[in-house]
């Protein structure tokens, strides 16, 4: 009981439920590592006896918590200072400077601006504390009207002046292109994030080294304004490069090979090697300057970092002794001999700030009303620059997955470190608001990844399998209080990615706050009362259900999994349009599903046979597939939506779409590989090596990569987007 007790109040759930109405019980053991990776000792009878006292003598009588969080306005909230002696003063400075004291301290602070604060208080028995005060909006900015708009892996959009991969000016250019030729009002990408370097880089953008910079192989060497300048031998060697990217390019764009983000790199570092001998103009000195003030020692860790992973490798945890821990005197003593690298890489990470700055420009001028939409994802590596740059802040010896249930009975583990709640709550949440603050730097919206982790998420210990995790809670307020302020502060809408198994009332609460939810047209579907065997949460408005093949970060359900979850589908009825909710992003795909001609012609089920990816006899996964593929053309021609009639993808791939524009959803995605007919998908979960994740060009229904040139001109792709147009979205 005291082990459990102790649990409890660190958060740690003792049980989940894999399906309704079945409840698992962690073990002992798990239960043990997990508050160990807190700070906590339960090893041992007596361990647990002095926990539960340092426990009581600490939190058990603290003044104050760690963060108090209240939203402008609503003194009710202040649950945090409820057990206030009568009689405490409070006194708060505000970010801005000034000073509040009141003895009504939910008066006092109801009035407050929004903002991070310190909160201190003396209670008249002589104790006295501080906290930092996080006061928030009532709601995230609300997207204007509806709008529809591309999704798009960046690295897969390829011009005739890109390097080999989709770059910032490719992105540039599409937002520039079709918010005017199209009327779209928004470009979701993937994670922009810092990779961890190679050879080899690991291509998917869900596993960064760190979430905070983006990665500067986005960048366009040719838009910087330096190379303009160069000069001489810099200027012969600046265009071999040139001449050599440009090789690369056609490699993929003609010759069929994969994009190759390593090769494309080494090419794009030795000429930002150039470019870093020319000497900045004095504006731009300036600017850079500016810049590097207001990034501080976040970007210096970042940095250095990365000078030190170019000397000894990119996992830190391998580095000698003394260079493992950032605010080291071995650190201090070795960072005036790499200044120069310091330098080089905090040089990258302004040039790609910029030309983020200018792709979301580039959108606005083109009338987008929200532009840019980036993705969070859901965590780093673990031996990256942030897990060591911040290292307190993570749990040491644990990583982030999900449990089994109906749909993966192994349970999934991603390999990414969870952050520790103690510690964001200590230090006022400044990691989550420096990271929602950098990536919204440039954003009219924000897609977090598996949002579901702001309330909980699935710790697995180290060298155990993911069935024997265990749920951590986080605060949900604090977290969903930070992110509204950050994201007003930005002027930016959010999108949460709640597909997969979702505890009851987050959805919720993620709609009181304003945060928009993904509907995936496949899993839409209406599950009754009997549910969906634990695949999904019902969303209290029309008792709707939602699964999702893959809960992870770019990685899905085990193929058995897969089957299982769209046997059920099946049995589902779909969702009539109006049935959807308006509070999401509506899409027919994503990037961890196949595409929409490909599901049409049952090639993903090809695909998967081909690959050893199938649960069962490939008779009964065709024969499934085409199940479900006729229910739908059912459906569409319900509703009108196929007067073409059936047997003609193009004119499916419009059907599908349209049925979208009938629900009631603010934003309509199209998946920019759709508008062509792409028929790969750009990650194929279960598979590692066995499939080109993460490195393919969009293609049209041949294979062949189309530029984005060729995209633009299209016709098959401004068909599907009269569609929407016509639709008046």
């Amino acid at each position: 009981m005291g082990r459990a007790r102790l649990a409890r109040l660190h958060g740690i759930a003792t049980s989940y439920e894999p399906s309704p109405g079945r409840s698992v019980q962690i073990t002992d053991d798990t239960v043990v590592a997990v508050l160990a990776a807190l700070g906590v000792d339960a090893s041992t009878p007596h361990a647990v006896r002095a926990a539960l006292a340092a426990y009581e003598d600490g939190a058990g009588r603290a003044l104050l918590p760690r963060t108090v969080v209240a939203r402008a306005g609503r003194p009710s909230g202040l649950a945090g200072l409820a057990g206030l002696p009568e009689g405490t003063v409070l006194r708060v400075e505000t970010e801005d400077g000034e000073t509040w004291e009141h003895q009504r301290a939910r008066e006092a602070l109801a009035r407050l601006p929004l903002g991070v604060h310190t909160l201190h208080a003396r209670a008249p028995d002589g104790r006295s504390a501080h906290a930092r005060l996080i006061v928030a909006p009532d709601r995230v900015p609300v997207p204007p009207g509806r709008s529809h708009g591309f999704l798009v892996q960046l690295y897969s959009l390829l011009s005739r002046q890109s390097w080999g991969m989709g770059d910032l000016a490719d992105l540039a250019d599409l937002a520039a292109w079709s918010g005017r030729a199209l009327g779209t009002g928004f470009v979701q990408l993937n994670p922009l994030h810092a990779a961890v370097p190679g050879p080899p880089t690991d291509p998917s953008p869900y596993r960064p080294s760190s979430r905070r910079f983006p990665d500067p192989v986005h960048l366009r060497i040719e838009h910087i304004p330096e190379y303009a300048r160069l000069a001489g031998a810099a200027r012969l060697r600046a265009d071999e490069l040139a001449a050599r990217a440009h090789a690369l390019r056609a490699e993929v764009l003609e010759g069929g090979a994969l994009i190759d983000r390593d090769a494309v790199w080494a090419l794009k570092r030795e000429a930002l090697e150039l470019l870093w001998t020319v000497p900045l103009t004095p504006g731009r000195r300036a600017a850079y300057c500016d810049f590097l003030a207001e990034q501080g020692q976040a970007l210096e860790d970042h940095a250095t970092w990365c000078a030190l992973a170019e000397r000894h490798g990119p996992d830190w945890r391998g580095w000698p002794a003394e260079l493992r821990d950032p605010r080291s005197t071995g650190i201090a003593r070795l960072r005036p001999q790499l200044l120069d690298r310091i330098d080089f890489h905090c040089r990258l990470a302004w040039l790609t700030d910029q030309q983020l700055a200018a792709a979301q420009r580039a959108a606005r001028d083109a009338g987008m009303g929200i532009g840019l939409v980036h993705d969070l994802a859901v965590g780093v590596h673990p031996s990256g620059a942030d897990t060591w740059a911040q290292q307190d802040a993570f749990a040491t010896g644990m990583s982030i997955g999900a449990p089994p249930d109906a749909f993966n009975p192994r349970g999934q583990d991603w390999g990414l470190p969870p952050w520790r709640p103690d510690a964001l709550a200590a230090a006022g949440y400044a990691p989550y608001r420096e990271l929602l603050r950098g990536l919204l730097r440039h954003a009219g919206a924000l897609r977090i990844d598996h949002v579901m982790g702001l309330f909980r998420l699935w710790w697995v210990p180290a060298g155990r399998p993911p069935t024997e995790g265990a749920y951590v809670r986080y605060d949900g307020e604090a977290m969903l209080s930070v992110l509204a302020l950050e994201a007003q502060r930005a002027g930016a809408a959010v999108i949460g990615e709640d597909l997969g198994t979702v505890e009851p009332g987050v959805r919720g609460t993620l709609a009181e706050r304003g945060v928009l939810g993904t509907s995936v047209l496949w899993f839409e579907r209406d599950y009754g009362a009997d549910g969906a065997d634990g695949a999904g949460e019902a969303d209290g408005a029309g008792g709707t259900a939602r699964v999702n093949a893959g809960d992870g970060p770019g990685a899905a359900l085990a193929p058995e999994a897969a089957a299982e979850a769209a046997a059920v589908e099946t049995r589902a009825r779909i969702l009539a349009p109006d049935e959807w909710r308006s509070a999401c992003l509506a899409t027919v795909t994503t990037h961890d599903l196949p595409t929409t001609a490909a599901r049409l012609a049952g090639e993903d089920v090809a695909l998967r046979e081909r690959l050893g990816l199938l649960a069962g006899p490939p008779e009964r996964e065709r024969s499934r597939a085409a199940y479900e593929l006729t229910e739908w053309m059912l459906e569409l021609a319900h509703h009108g939506l196929l007067p073409e009639g059936a047997g003609d993808e193009e004119a499916a791939v419009k059907a599908v779409h349209r049925f979208l524009l009938r629900t009631p959803a603010r934003m309509v995605g199209v998946w920019l590989p759709d508008a062509v007919g792409d028929r790969r998908p750009q990650n194929l979960p279960g598979t590692w090596d066995e499939y080109p994740n993460w490195r393919l060009p969009i293609a049209g229904p041949d294979g062949r990569p189309q530029t984005l040139e060729e995209l633009a001109a299209s016709p098959r792709l401004h068909a599907l987007m009269r569609e929407l147009t016509d639709g008046h979205l």
